[in-house]
């Protein structure tokens, strides 16, 4: 039996153009659920991840509208909150669907927290939009009142930064562990996981986003997975990506995809990240790395579609 961390993308929650009804995003997960339920089924082991991006978003605009009646919550309590909601979601289509299949397994959410290095270079240079757009005086007001950045996107307003430090460690890898090798299967690191700083023992929260992608991979070795799949919205990853030249990566070595990283062949806020956590993943230790489309994740796990990343040729073969 083997250790999958299975990484998936926002679509998986919430499919472009919808408008993130209760019943919309249940729909999209019962369909992701019934992907991991065959996975199961299959022998492996496998743990969940996922982003929280949209949710968060619209917590954010409730806490905004809300705030003459309700206190408003800082960014990593609403962090916590979307994983709730999303970790209930999918614990309860999980369960149907694994008995659906004939299993009765335990399917569990654990609130999780990702802890980030305080001195780390983005607490000094924010640059991941979070929340709705606003015009300009509104965004200088908060400014100047709580200290916010704000930036102008393209045209379309003006929407708060904050820092994306880079993970460092689960807070509560010993009990996703526990939970894992006792046959559960957990629902953890949601959206990165709580950004939390550490002094003398005391953990604090702080508003940041952590990346959903470098965030799994820490949970890949949290747990000591065999393999890390990241789902999104593409079947694997691409050189000369949009060119005439565009070339869709099958199998490839740790080598190889290192190579294509330094010359610039993935988006920093799309492909690169996830390129850089299966990179990651295989220098800890890891003998696999995925990155596929939701719908392929059984396909993809057997070898054949997506972008499959090994440590060497050698690894790679045995594998095929």
């Amino acid at each position: 039996m083997q250790t999958i961390v299975v990484a998936l993308g926002g679509n998986a929650i919430l499919a472009r153009g919808e408008k993130g009804t209760f019943n919309e995003q249940v729909r999209n997960v019962q369909k992701t659920a019934t992907q991991i339920a065959r996975l199961i089924k299959e022998g492996n082991r496998v743990v969940i991840t996922h982003g929280n991006g949209p949710q968060v978003g619209n917590i954010l605009i409730q806490n905004e509208l809300g705030s003459a009646m309700v206190p408003p919550m800082p960014m990593d309590v609403c962090g916590a909150e979307s994983q709730g909601m999303i970790g209930y979601m999918m614990q309860s289509q999980i369960r149907n669907a694994l008995a659906e299949c004939g299993l009765h397994i335990p399917v569990c959410t654990v609130v999780t927290q990702t802890l980030v290095d305080q001195s780390d270079p983005a607490f000094q240079n924010p640059t991941k939009p979070v929340g709705p757009f606003k015009d300009r005086l509104h965004a200088e007001a908060r400014q100047k009142e709580f200290g916010e950045k704000w930036i102008e996107d393209s045209g379309r307003g003006w929407r708060r930064v904050v820092p994306s430090p880079d993970p460092k460690a689960i807070v509560e890898a010993d009990s996703i562990k526990a939970l894992v090798e006792a046959g559960h299967v957990v629902i953890s690191v949601g959206g990165g996981g709580i950004p939390v700083i550490e002094n003398g023992g005391i953990l604090r929260g702080v508003e940041a986003v952590i990346d959903k992608d470098l965030g799994a991979e820490r949970l890949a070795a949290a747990v000591g997975a065999d393999s890390l799949v990241i789902l999104t919205d593409v079947n694997g990853a691409a050189v000369d990506y949009g060119t005439p030249q565009e070339r869709w990566l099958g199998e490839v070595t740790l080598e190889e995809l290192r190579r294509y990283e330094s010359e610039g062949h993935f988006q920093k806020g799309s492909m690169g990240p996830k390129v850089r956590a299966v990179i990651r993943f295989i220098e800890r230790g890891g003998k696999s790395g995925i990155i596929a489309a939701l719908d392929k994740v059984l396909e993809a796990v057997r070898g054949e579609t997506g972008t499959r990343v090994y440590r060497s040729l050698r690894q790679q073969r045995a594998a095929t």
